[in-house]
């Protein structure tokens, strides 16, 4: 790949996702809000081997928008006895979009193929008063529901190492203590913790002593989320099948924990991206091959753009042609996959097909068709 495979705007991730972001509001006042995305941009290119892949796709954090107020009309999710299934957290730009437009044409798919689908909630502010609230408030509502929350810490000092996504803890003191009382809120039930995407696959940016560091910032979160919680799953960043070489990414990977079932559960990729899952599945096996650790260690795939593979020529900025992937669930009948998840949600924008992080019905019908 002639473009930047090892180098990405570190919130290439949390680009327009549905995101609980502290507005002010009492601790005890704890509504996740929907929020756009910043602006992304590429980092300079790197070259690589591949000559036809695409750059992995920023990950951005965002703008607070005020959470809607419930309408009576939002359909609300039906309890269920079983815990294999995925939480859809009941506030986000495209159910808002679902509910305000009854006639359009393209609500149908819209709301059946991609509002109706569980999608990952982001924490991508550094406010410790309210961090415990938020995420409880995440996890003790899909509890309530017999189902599986998927939240993202989104707050690692240099975050997207300066550049558009910039952002994050002051330093890793700070951090650690917001993980503290993240974990606080992570409750007693089962819980897939996708932490910090970017923040090991993008860390070329610091110097030696800074990775460690992060490294060690990271593999304590994972014992501190795990002890608070046991059913707390935690997947470490892996980039995607176009980034790092599988056994470059797993050194880092083993330096930041990932390794150690005290800390993970295993791994993520594709977070953004638009890598077909079958390239995803056997790049994750060959970097877990290459980390080694227990069996039980496994994977996530963020499949949410990856309906049509990559585009050829490398576009990351709402590429036309993608299309929607497999629908998020916890059995993918693959052997050391434990998900395919949608980190990214799909319709909102990378910052080409409108403001980014904004919502384009025309985009989300266009990938949902």
């Amino acid at each position: 790949m002639v473009a930047a495979a090892s180098v990405v705007v570190a919130v290439g991730t949390v680009t327009g996702m549905v995101s609980a972001l502290d507005d002010g509001r009492p601790s005890d006042d704890a509504k996740p809000l929907v929020t756009h995305s910043t602006s992304l941009r590429p980092l300079p290119a790197v070259p690589t081997p591949s000559p036809t892949s695409a750059p992995p796709s920023p990950s951005k954090s965002a703008s607070v928008k005020p959470s809607p107020k419930p309408s009576a009309s939002r359909k609300k999710p039906q309890a269920v006895a079983a815990s294999a299934l995925l939480y859809r957290h009941p506030d986000s730009q495209v159910l808002d979009w679902v509910e305000a437009h009854p006639g359009d044409v393209r609500r149908d798919v819209i709301e059946s193929r991609i509002a109706d689908r569980p999608a990952a909630v982001w924490f991508a502010d550094f406010t410790r008063a309210t961090i415990t609230a938020r995420v409880r408030a995440v996890t003790s509502a899909a509890a309530a529901q017999g189902r599986v929350p998927v939240v993202v810490p989104y707050a690692i000092p240099q975050r997207d190492c300066g550049g558009a996504s910039e952002g994050g803890a002051p330093d890793l003191a700070a951090y650690d203590d917001w993980i503290d009382n993240f974990a606080a809120g992570l409750g007693s039930g089962e819980v897939i913790v996708v932490l910090e995407p970017d923040s090991i696959a993008q860390s070329d940016c610091l110097t030696e002593g800074q990775q460690a560091d992060r490294f060690a910032s990271l593999a304590r979160a994972g014992r501190v989320f795990k002890g608070a919680n046991p059913k707390a799953r935690v997947y470490y960043d892996a980039g995607h099948s176009d980034w790092n070489p599988a056994a470059k990414q797993a050194s880092l990977l083993d330096q930041a924990g990932a390794a150690s079932p005290a800390s993970s559960d295993g791994i993520f990729t594709n977070v953004s991206n638009f890598h077909r899952t079958s390239a995803e599945i056997a790049y994750a096996r060959r970097v877990l091959s290459a980390l080694g650790g227990p069996p039980s260690l496994g994977a996530v795939i963020d499949t949410s753009r990856n309906g049509n593979g990559a585009p050829a020529d490398g576009e990351w900025c709402d590429p036309g042609g993608r299309k929607i992937g497999q629908a998020p669930t916890l059995k993918t009948g693959q052997a050391r996959i434990d998900a395919y998840l949608w980190v990214k949600l799909p319709g909102e924008s990378d910052g080409c097909n409108g403001t980014p992080g904004s919502f384009s019905a025309e985009y989300a019908y266009e990938l949902a068709r």
